[in-house]
């Protein structure tokens, strides 16, 4: 009996809750990405030109090094951002929040807190020790 009313997907309430969340974090995460992309392009020197030749070359080395660094974040963060939208292609499916790996609903805090997760803690953790 008890079987039959445990649910098998989040109510339509449910996901439009969940769906305000992905909204919210997928604009704070475009925001972030547009200030990444904006600082590993940016050519400016900051005034420079007329500085020593050496301090010239230390100043080139760290600005290629941070460049790449914000590179990097600025993948992650378009990485992120596919997660999220996913994560509404699976809201309007109706699948969304259904463990991939378990079939069972992963819990709303879970959701709440990582909003494109795909897997249970559950599963999460059984996928650890199988490493």
């Amino acid at each position: 009996m008890e079987e039959k009313t445990r649910a098998v997907r989040y109510s339509d309430e449910e996901l439009e809750e969940f769906r305000q969340i992905i909204l919210k974090k997928l604009k704070d995460a475009k925001n972030d990405l547009t200030l990444l992309i904006e600082a590993y392009t940016n050519s400016n020197e900051h005034g420079t030109n007329d500085t020593a030749p050496s301090f010239k070359v230390l100043e080139e080395g760290y600005m290629v090094h941070s460049k790449e660094e914000n590179a990097q974040l600025a993948a992650r963060q378009q990485k992120f951002i596919k997660s999220l939208e996913n994560a509404l292609i699976r809201i309007e499916n109706k699948t969304y929040g259904i463990c991939r790996e378990t079939g069972k609903l992963i819990s709303k805090e879970r959701l709440r807190s990582v909003p494109h997760a795909t897997l249970s803690i559950e599963a999460k953790l059984s996928q650890g020790k199988k490493r």
